[in-house]
């Protein structure tokens, strides 16, 4: 691993020695061309500054001083007047990494008196979290009591709060990072944040023997996520790709929770080669997909990907340089080899539960076929009320079936207007079953006793829906069956298919892409009477872009006049898909 640990920690020291000079004199960050600066960025940078000199033990980068330049970053967040957990918890391992005592640390050395004192009060104040936040209320406590700025140690009984939220809403003790949004349930990456951060954390608390006793139960439920790592990483190395927040750290959030694991002794030998393997694809893809060869830089938006608007190239740049540091500094912890042997793939079907209640049950189905290469992941999970397509029902696989990451479309799915309600088949199900169909085929079942709005209102009185996903080698397969309570006019169904392909520079030879017959749609049932509009073009349209490449069409299939519904009868949409998969370099 030692080989590994000298590449992250050459490119981490390349990208910090290209971001470093945006820090201003006040501590504040200058934003790149066309993005707007967020108030948290000085703490990602303070984090990223301590991880360099945590794992090199310089306070020094070329020409920057990196105590001062942390001393300042700490000083513009902690005079940040607006609640920012993450910038304050990410401020606090900063401080802790240059030392776990305020009279052995040159940075708390440098702070002035004013911000010693507005530091101590900013780090006090805590607001309880159901959500990943909590685990910046933890960073926080450990900062207090490491730095003996408080002799009552508060991380236990946060950590505890915290493993208490994820069993009362979830049965199968995965991390809702939204249970009071929307219909609840929004089970995607966050989850992973949550335990890679606490993790991080106590690796920095001064009480190892707090730590030791803390371990096991983090480990009993942030082992579930490695579990689903084999299943969920792609041939080509693309990692977690639905939900919130993915792309460049649906990959850097996947690695360091695997590294996490690999060095605290959670994976068993006979696992490691599996893992190891896991471990080289997704930092390939990340080597290749994200960064800037020439310039050192990490590329998180541009002509042809996009990103949500909350996270800036800025703040992607300090993130990755300290995921790069941490990823070395766990490697040299780990030692040995790196020496993955390539595993075969098999063609597979698993739904992954996340909750299962009376109310709603919630989870993600994995498919994967050898022959084609085909690897989807279908969420059947909340979205916090967010109105975007990162977590919409239907098979995610970019180069395949792609999603614009900023821009709401009910891509794969029927979407069904009566009056001012706009309704999906996504969110939530009842009755999810998934098995073995006819000719080795898979399927993925669940209902939906109400409909559901796309902002995740349940519509109480219209009607339900019925869907059913068919797996076979590589074809797909909607199939959406309606029926209404009482005659309802819908006054608008819409059905649309994105057309996208990777990057044409920050690819993997590998990833997938669509070839010259496309995804071979065919529509094998339509109770609704649509019609195909002519295809729209999007290349050179900014909300276009998905996380990994550009969109080029958008084709929809929809009924744009009234139709009255009547009871006792069913409304049927089936689809079927049969994509000409290729690689990117053929």
């Amino acid at each position: 691993m030692h080989n590994f640990a000298d590449q992250c920690l050459d490119m981490a020291r390349t990208m910090l020695g290209q971001n470093l000079s945006a820090i201003n004199e006040d501590g504040s960050i200058s934003p790149v061309e066309g993005e707007n600066p967020r108030l948290d960025e000085p703490g990602h940078a303070a984090l990223a500054i301590g991880e360099y000199h945590r794992l090199t033990g310089d306070a020094q980068l070329d020409d920057h001083d990196l105590v001062d330049l942390a001393a300042r970053t700490i000083t513009a967040q902690a005079f940040t007047e607006a609640p920012q957990e993450n910038g304050l918890a990410y401020t606090a391992l900063g401080l802790l990494s240059f030392g776990p005592s305020k009279d052995r640390n040159p940075v708390w050395e440098r702070l002035l008196d004013p911000t010693r004192e507005k530091l101590d009060h900013r780090l006090l104040a805590r607001t309880d979290y159901s959500n990943h936040l909590q685990a910046f209320n933890v960073a926080k406590a450990v900062a207090r009591f490491s730095m003996g700025l408080s002799k009552k140690d508060e991380t236990g009984r946060l950590i505890d709060r915290f493993i208490e939220r994820i069993k009362a809403n979830s049965t199968a003790n995965y991390a809702d990072d939204g249970p009071d949004e929307g219909i609840g349930g929004v089970f995607d990456i966050y989850g992973v944040v949550s335990f890679v951060f606490i993790r991080q954390a106590m690796q920095l608390h001064s009480n190892m023997h707090l730590r030791e006793r803390k371990l096991p139960s983090l480990r009993t439920f942030a082992e579930k996520y490695i579990r689903m790592l084999p299943d969920i990483v792609r041939q080509d190395g693309m990692g977690w790709i639905y939900g919130r927040g993915i792309g460049a750290y649906g990959q850097m959030h996947c690695i360091s929770i695997l590294l996490q694991g690999m060095r605290d002794g959670w994976i068993s030998e006979d696992k490691k080669a599996v893992y190891y393997d896991i471990l080289r694809r997704l930092f390939q893809f990340f080597f290749l997909t994200f960064l800037d060869q020439e310039n050192g830089n990490m590329v998180i938006r541009d002509g042809e990907r996009g990103m949500v608007e909350a996270h800036t190239t800025r703040m992607a740049n300090f993130d990755g340089a300290r995921y790069l540091c941490q990823w070395a500094r766990l490697a040299r912890s780990i030692g040995g080899g790196l020496k993955p042997e390539v595993l075969l793939a098999k063609t597979s079907g698993r739904f992954v539960i996340f909750d299962k209640t009376n109310r709603k049950e919630q989870g993600l189905f994995v498919y994967q076929d050898t022959n084609s290469g085909l690897h989807i992941q279908l969420p059947l999970v909340g979205a916090s009320a967010a109105v975007s397509s990162n977590s919409l029902s239907f098979p995610h696989c970019p180069g395949v079936f792609d999603w614009p990451a900023n821009h709401y479309l009910p891509v794969m799915i029927p979407e069904l207007t009566f009056g001012d309600k706009v309704t999906i088949p996504a969110f939530y199900g009842k009755k999810c079953v998934t098995g073995l169909g006819l000719r080795r085929s898979f399927y993925f079942r669940y209902e939906q006793p109400e409909l559901i709005t796309r902002e995740e209102k349940i519509v109480n009185g219209i009607g339900n829906v019925k869907v059913s996903w068919t797996f076979a080698g590589n074809k797909v397969t909607g199939d959406f069956i309606y029926r209404v309570k009482n005659r309802v006019q819908m006054d608008h169904m819409r059905y649309v298919l994105v057309i996208g392909a990777p990057h044409s520079i920050y690819r993997i030879g590998t990833t997938y892409t669509l070839g010259p017959a496309g995804l071979r749609c065919q529509v094998l049932k339509d109770d609704f009477q649509a019609s195909w509009e002519e295809t729209e073009v999007v290349t050179n349209e900014p909300q276009f872009k998905t996380f990994f490449g550009n969109i080029h069409y958008l084709q929809t299939f929809s009924r744009d006049h009234p139709l009255i519904m009547r009871p006792g009868q069913q409304y049927r949409l089936t689809v079927s898909f049969e994509p000409d998969i290729v690689f990117a370099e053929e």
